[in-house]
């Protein structure tokens, strides 16, 4: 009897007691590793939403960089279009006719405007609107500036 208890006591009992172990020991290895993965799932799921993010970002600053070029072109072809009507106001074409009718229609469509616009401002008791005060900045600066200009050789 005492060797079937020297049996069981020594091998059996390792045994089991090595196979509990072992079931405890790769249960808490299983827990482990169930962790890392919820831990690199949420690593993960950052990482994606900051990406995301990131992308959004670039897009709308990818769309506002156009509107700006497209603005920027825009403004560069309306004075481009303004200095060469400026610079066309008194060139000659070399027709008789259209240089005559030219050097008297002109006068008499600015002078016309001239006394149209003063008529508005004595209308309104001499108060000039940030549009009257835009159209004589423009007459001035096409007609004064453009002929001081030229007298200088500029």
């Amino acid at each position: 009897m005492s060797a079937l208890f020297s049996f069981l006591g020594g091998s059996v009992f390792r045994m089991i007691w090595g196979e509990a172990s072992a079931y405890f020991t790769r249960k808490q290895e299983h827990a482990e590793e169930m962790a890392l993965l919820e831990l690199q799932e949420k690593i993960e799921d950052a990482r994606h939403e900051r990406n995301v993010a990131s992308m959004q970002l670039q897009h709308q600053l990818g769309i506002e960089t156009i509107q700006v070029q497209s603005e920027a072109a825009i403004s560069k072809s309306e004075v481009d279009a303004w200095s060469q009507a400026v610079a066309d106001v008194g060139r000659k074409t070399g027709i008789k006719f259209v240089d005559t009718w030219n050097g008297g229609i002109r006068p008499l469509l600015a002078s016309m405007a001239i006394v149209m616009v003063f008529a508005e401002i004595v209308a309104l008791g001499f108060m000039m609107t940030d549009w009257h005060k835009e159209l004589f900045g423009a007459v001035l600066g096409l007609y004064v500036a453009d002929r001081s200009l030229k007298h200088r050789g500029k």
